[in-house]
């Protein structure tokens, strides 16, 4: 359920992990499995608009952007973590933190930790459909001051996916574009702080799909299991909305995924230059279905 500083006010996550959870994922075979899965159709975990699956899994980012500040621009490092843990095959928990590094002023440390709940709401395969809800919470006073804030935040949040596996044989190679979106308030418990509302959209085309449904085009790794995306996370608060438009890809097999994203500022208040997202995410629910991947209650 990976989170991004759009959706819940906080920066990105990832760890100093990245690098070996990176060098697990693209070491294992190519055999495209996951756990959001709609027929046909596999749901990557995106990095800036979370998907509408559940799982065992744990995600590692890194991200860096300039932001305006009180003082002039300012640089923003984050390496962020999350870990998801399945209760049952369709409910799921998690916890998440981020370490960010800003100048301008200078500051760095940890930023509030979240816990979060998902359910896997609906699921219709011939139509590569799914839909969860969802609520994150992030603990106002648990990172450090010159980071975190001291109050709360709540996101009641619904997601959705939707393959095109179902178009006419005409739009036949439409077929492994795939869209997903999540919307929801960020509810503040501090007196007077500003409330948000979150949402934002991706575009996927997923070669892997292509060549296994649609066309066998003989792409040579890494391009077979590549999955291009433009990802669009925005927020709206106080008559302002900020976001970035991320082009960039997923490379995706059955044990993990890695992926990379520009993150390109739709406003001044989003940002005054480019900036990058970098993922590895671990798939516990395929690498040890029958002990950390397996739900707590079947």
């Amino acid at each position: 359920m990976p989170t991004s500083p759009t959706r819940s006010g906080r920066p990105l996550r990832a760890a100093p992990l990245v690098a070996a959870a990176a060098s697990l994922v693209l070491c294992t075979p190519s055999l495209v499995s996951a756990h959001a899965i709609a027929g046909n159709r596999v749901f990557p975990s995106t990095m800036a608009v979370d998907d509408p699956g559940v799982g065992d899994e744990a995600n590692f980012e890194y991200g860096h952007q300039r932001v305006p500040g009180d003082d002039g621009d300012q640089s923003i490092n984050t390496f962020s973590f999350e870990y998801d843990k399945l209760i049952t095959p369709r409910l799921a928990v998690s916890v998440d933190g981020s370490y960010a590094m800003q100048s301008n002023p200078r500051a760095r440390g940890f930023d509030n930790f979240g816990v979060g709940l998902k359910y896997l709401l609906y699921v219709n395969d011939a139509h590569e459909f799914m839909t969860s809800i969802g609520v994150n919470a992030e603990l106002g006073g648990t990172g450090s001051r010159a980071i975190a804030d001291n109050f709360s935040t709540i996101s009641p949040t619904v997601f959705v996916g939707k393959g095109m596996g179902d178009l006419p044989d005409s739009l036949v190679y439409l077929r492994p574009v795939a869209i997903t979106a999540e919307a929801g308030p960020a509810l503040t418990t501090g007196a007077g702080q500003p409330n948000a509302f979150n949402y934002g959209f991706t575009v996927q085309y997923s070669l892997p799909y292509l060549q296994q449904h649609v066309h066998e085009a003989g792409l040579p790794q890494p391009f077979a299991n590549l999955i291009p995306l433009v990802e669009i996370p925005l927020s709206r608060s106080q008559g302002q909305t900020t976001g970035t438009v991320n082009p960039g890809f997923i490379w995706i097999n059955r044990y993990g995924q890695f992926g990379v994203e520009a993150q390109i500022p739709i406003n001044r208040a989003s940002g005054s230059h480019v900036g990058i997202l970098v993922q590895a995410h671990i798939f516990f629910d395929d690498v040890a279905p029958t002990t950390i991947g397996k739900p707590l209650f079947q």
